[in-house]
């Protein structure tokens, strides 16, 4: 009985040592080994087993980047303006036994760095660079932090000014500078408009001279195309007036000939007497006589019309007596 109480009593002594020995290492984390107090290695993640009361966890570190938010410290520029900065730091351990080791305290070691990096950057700006340049006073902050602490097993990935706040005169000098600044800018934008609409205006008015006066041109030029063809057609029509108007008299002038030459024809074919031509001549003299003519030269064979005339008389007054029986 006794001898199975022992057994018991040893076997749970060991299993108490075995728990004691075994740890497990998170992921993103690092442990310091120590043993006598002096450091033996460094345990990453994963399972580990150590000589219990002989090795000692002494430090447990994150391999996590982190974010330390350092309050805001005062800083004095190249102008002796006098401002409140309160920086961003970003850092990560990369080696878990210089973090340990390097330096008793390593955050208040990294925020005393920055603020003297931060006074000795912004000293050397003054504060119109200071407002102006924050990529640039985090790129130099930060290689200067990364330089120092490479020491600590400290990587300083970026550094962030998150707050840069002057003093309040300088504010309200800011404040009206700026004021001042849009005033000009919105008069800039107030003339540079009316610029554009007086210019506007005035190609709108040139436009619309240059098209009313296209549109008289045209105008003109149709008019006078108009009157040309009307003139065109005017001669036409009177040339063509005067042609028939030609042909008409031409036409008469035949048939008058025609007529003539019918009656000659005709006088011809019932073979006159003399009588009758000298009756002829007679009406011809008379038609003669009749024109404004002021002097008339008389054939000697007029002289026997008279006869003639008389003669014609007689043989009217015979038919005239013949048709009265």
């Amino acid at each position: 009985m006794t001898g199975t109480i022992i057994r018991i009593a040893i076997a749970v002594i060991i299993i108490a040592l075995v728990i004691i020995a075994l740890r497990i290492v998170p992921q993103a984390s690092a442990y310091v080994i120590e043993r006598f107090g002096k450091y033996r290695t460094t345990w990453l993640a994963g399972l580990h087993v150590r000589i219990p009361y002989i090795d000692r966890i002494a430090h447990k570190v994150s391999l996590k980047e982190q974010v330390a938010d350092f309050p805001p410290q005062p800083v004095i520029t190249k102008d002796n303006v006098t401002m409140r900065i309160d920086t961003v730091v970003f850092f990560q351990v990369f080696d878990p036994r210089q973090y340990a080791y390097g330096v008793e305290n390593p955050m208040m070691a990294i925020e005393n760095l920055t603020a003297t990096t931060l006074r000795n950057v912004i000293g050397e700006l003054e504060l119109d660079e200071t407002l102006t340049s924050r990529e640039t006073i985090n790129s130099q902050i930060q290689a200067a932090l990364d330089h120092a602490a490479a020491s600590w097993g400290i990587k300083v990935n970026r550094v962030e000014l998150k707050n840069i706040t002057p003093p309040a005169a300088i504010q309200d000098a800011m404040e009206k500078q700026m004021k001042a600044e849009r005033e000009r800018r919105e008069a800039i934008l107030i003339a540079e408009g009316e610029k554009k609409s007086t210019i506007l205006v005035a190609e709108g008015k040139k436009q619309s001279a240059i098209l009313q006066a296209e549109a008289e041109k045209q105008s003109a030029i149709l008019r006078a195309e108009a009157e040309k063809e009307a003139a065109i057609l005017r001669a036409d029509a009177a040339r063509e007036a005067s042609i028939r108007e030609a042909e008409g008299h031409a036409k008469a002038i035949r048939t008058i000939q025609q007529a003539n030459a019918d009656g000659i024809e005709f006088l011809n074919e019932k073979k006159p007497g003399p009588e009758v031509l000298q009756l002829k001549g007679l009406e011809a003299f008379a038609k003669a006589a009749d024109g404004k003519a002021t002097k008339i030269i008389i054939p000697s064979e007029i002289q026997s019309l008279a006869g003639l005339a008389t003669s014609i008389a007689e043989l009217g007054a015979r038919d005239n007596v013949k048709c009265e029986q």
